[in-house]
């Protein structure tokens, strides 16, 4: 039977890493094209960088959760062997689309981080035309959250299958060879 605990634990830190993405998304950078007192040239001006940090702490908690999914499954492949039927193949399928909406969520997160705390330095000398400010995407966060939700529902659903496919597996308690010791 899965482990309640292992299940409560990953969906905490799902739950968290969804809300950190979301409210990264609701938060991104802004700028504005500021003229200097002096009127001789244009400049960037970003407001708060909170959502580089939201979107680190988001790229952490989902990697912790997998981490713990994937401690507690031993990666699927290590450790005694699962019990063949339709357990052990659904959850091999789910441990490959969950790693896939997990690579997909922490490569969207970061790249918004990244984006999201780098600011232009670029200014225009007696140009009308304003500098390019540039920010992170609308959506890029919102891409993250999407597939850390995902991620959320596959782990749960990789870890109950694991747990069945490994729960009632036969043991053999036999000799391993053949016995020739009655055949002279």
């Amino acid at each position: 039977m899965a482990s309640k605990l292992v299940m409560i634990n990953v969906f905490v830190f799902d739950v968290i890493a969804f809300g950190l993405a979301v409210a990264a998304e609701q938060r991104r950078s802004t700028a504005t094209t500021t003229k200097d007192s002096g009127q001789d040239y244009n400049y960037c001006v970003y407001d708060s960088d909170i959502s580089t940090g939201l979107g680190v702490g988001a790229f952490l908690f989902l990697l912790a959760s997998q981490a713990i999914i994937v401690m507690a499954s031993r990666c699927f492949c290590c450790g005694k062997g699962s019990r063949p039927g339709g357990s052990r193949v659904s959850a091999l399928l789910l441990f490959v689309i969950c790693w896939l909406t997990f690579i997909i969520a922490e490569a969207c997160l970061l790249a918004g981080s990244v984006r999201n705390a780098y600011h232009t330095k670029y200014i225009t000398i007696f140009s009308e035309s304003p500098p390019s400010c540039q920010t992170v995407r609308k959506g890029v966060f919102a891409a993250g959250a999407a597939f850390t939700f995902f991620t959320c529902i596959l782990s749960q659903l990789y870890y109950s299958y694991y747990s069945k496919s490994r729960e009632s597996l036969p043991v053999y308690d036999g000799e391993a060879g053949v016995g020739l010791g009655t055949y002279k």
